[in-house]
């Protein structure tokens, strides 16, 4: 899953930031595989994840709510939840290995602690995929502060002149930093925007 890897910032804002994707293979294993991706959601906010979603069908936003995002879940869907915290991460990993629900399972971050990550859980690196950057006219494009938070909707789907409001509302007051982050997570789709780290960059 390529939508995660093109995230923007320095070494350390980013190693507070992992996004795990879970999805059946399809034509595979996707028939009945819906109950188990809900489960593997569960299983992830209840060791802390900052933020889940559904690519098929939207974050909580989307679909009225969390828990009618964790219920409409459906075989073939892909599941994202995002962590800002590594313990916490390993602990999630742990628990899916436990239940065996015969997933893939994708863990994007940096890749040291990534790495870490799966040793601590008893797994071996299967695949690694990088980004290569942003080729072509990088001068018409947004300044590295305002990638930082852009580049963690994978699809692009929270603009840059949604950030720049956003801002504008936290240093008028008008938002607080929390209700700014959560604003731009909404439009990310499937989930993966880090409401924490949001934070924090905005903050900076």
């Amino acid at each position: 899953m390529t939508h995660t890897l093109h995230r923007v910032g320095s070494e350390e804002n980013l190693r507070e930031d992992f996004v795990i994707l879970a999805m059946p293979s399809k034509d595979i294993n996707h028939e009945g595989s819906g109950p188990k991706l809900q489960e593997i959601i569960r299983l992830c906010l209840k060791e802390g994840a900052v933020k889940a979603g559904d690519a098929r069908l939207g974050n909580e936003y989307h679909q009225g709510g969390l828990e009618n995002m964790i219920q409409n879940i459906e075989d073939r869907a892909v599941v994202t939840a995002v962590f800002n915290d590594q313990r916490k991460l390993v602990n999630a990993l742990k628990a899916i290995k436990a239940g065996d629900f015969g997933m893939s399972i994708v863990v994007s971050g940096l890749f040291d602690r990534v790495k870490d990550c799966c040793h601590a859980i008893g797994q071996k690196v299967h695949t690694v995929n990088t980004s290569l950057g942003r080729w072509g006219a990088t001068h018409k494009l947004p300044s590295a502060e305002f990638m930082e938070i852009q580049s963690m909707c994978g699809h692009g789907m929270v603009s840059v002149d949604l950030i720049s409001d956003t801002l504008d509302k936290v240093k008028s007051g008008e938002l607080s930093l929390a209700d700014a982050s959560e604003r731009l997570f909404r439009p990310c789709q499937c989930g993966i925007f880090n409401t924490d780290r949001a934070q924090k960059l905005l903050e900076a």
